[in-house]
């Protein structure tokens, strides 16, 4: 299901859920899947999800291939936002949350999870990944080099014209205009920005001082709400420059992060090689799958990457829900259904070796 960025942008700003009935009509069985899958299904009801609006297109896939499987069932999810769809979850607001970053070892001690039973444990799958661009529209220029120190300073506001010497230091014989530069990011709690804040810390320490935060730290720059947001200001603007999902860099201007000697451009193969490349954190329960990134990697990896988790109750206070939200999951790591993401999305599939262990955790939900 092959969705425009103008379309992406319509959606967001006209409805608060997506609900994926009237796509899933209109779909032919998953890819790889058998068209009798529909026929044989068991399952009914309804499925509601909040949060990242980075993974809103993968999600919406998901949610269409898995009601092609499963008539009967209807998926609806808001791309409120990471920090909202956390909120929303553990208010038992819904079945399921996306989230630009997994919940802390701390948030999850301190509970409660009202929509879980209680004492139940929560999953957390980085079932989507994929690189974080750094978009800019500037009259002429497509492609720019920058170090990870120019970007932080660009962000911090101690760069602040397009023709700065360490611009033009790592893009020899490119024109760059006398012209103010206008960064753009979030306005609300967003796991993008934490990933991306989490870049600037580890790989600009001495521009970027500020630990890494879903709410952006400074009163500088333009805000902007959501991921749609960030992008409609980066397209409306003059000088402008942002960061967003790269599923939502086309037709803008693109920035290549300096790893080692190399500058690397964002694609998923660079992405996936940072996610596999990276530990799990450590004190998490079997079904939490939380990743440590590690954003300054000795190989030629993107590291300005989203891991969006996928996260449930191991064991539901609403036991209906469970069978649900166990066979979406199961369709959203599926080969099927990550490819099917990738197409839309510019995801990264996530290999056989992460997919067997997300299979063993989403085993934990309590179905019976």
């Amino acid at each position: 299901m092959k969705i425009s960025r103008i379309a992406q942008l319509g959606a967001v700003a006209a409805v608060a859920a997506l609900t994926l009935t009237a796509c899933a009509a209109n779909e032919t069985a998953p890819a790889g899947g058998d068209s009798s899958d529909a026929s044989e299904s068991t399952l009914s009801g309804e499925l509601v999800g909040a949060g990242s609006s980075a993974s809103e297109v993968a999600v919406q896939t998901w949610g269409a291939g898995f009601q092609t499987a499963n008539p009967d069932v209807t998926v609806s999810y808001d791309p409120s936002g990471s920090g909202a769809g956390r909120d929303s979850f553990q208010a038992g607001a819904v079945a399921f949350a996306g989230s630009d970053r997994a919940f802390t070892a701390d948030e999850i001690a301190e509970g409660p999870f009202d929509g879980c039973v209680d004492g139940s444990g929560i999953i957390q799958l980085p079932a989507y990944i994929s690189p974080i661009a750094v978009i800019f529209n500037l009259e002429g220029v497509e492609e720019l080099n920058m170090d990870a120190a120019t970007i932080a300073g660009i962000f911090a506001g101690e760069i602040t014209n397009w023709n700065d010497p360490a611009i033009a230091a790592t893009n020899e014989g490119v024109e760059l205009p006398d012209q103010q530069i206008t960064p753009v990011h979030r306005a609300d709690d967003s796991g993008t920005t934490e990933n991306f804040t989490d870049y600037l810390y580890q790989a600009a320490p001495d521009v970027w001082t500020y630990e890494p935060d879903g709410v952006w730290p400074l009163q500088s720059g333009e805000a902007a709400q959501g991921t749609s947001g960030v992008v409609a200001a980066v397209e409306g603007g003059v000088g402008t420059i942002g960061y967003a999902d790269a599923s939502r860099a086309e037709g803008f201007g693109q920035v290549s992060v300096q790893v080692g000697d190399e500058f690397i451009a964002f694609s998923p193969e660079a992405a996936a090689a940072i996610v596999d490349a990276s530990p799990r954190e450590e004190g998490r329960t079997e079904g939490d799958l939380a990743v440590a990134i590690d954003r300054t990697p000795d190989e030629a990896a993107y590291p300005i990457v989203l891991v969006a988790y996928s996260i449930a109750c191991e064991e539901y206070a609403d036991p209906a829900q469970a069978p649900l939200v166990k066979g979406f999951l199961e369709y959203a790591i599926s080969p099927e259904g990550q490819d099917e993401a990738a197409a839309a999305a510019g995801s990264a599939p996530i290999s056989d070796t992460q997919r067997e262990t997300m299979q063993a955790a989403i085993d934990l939900i309590v179905t019976e």
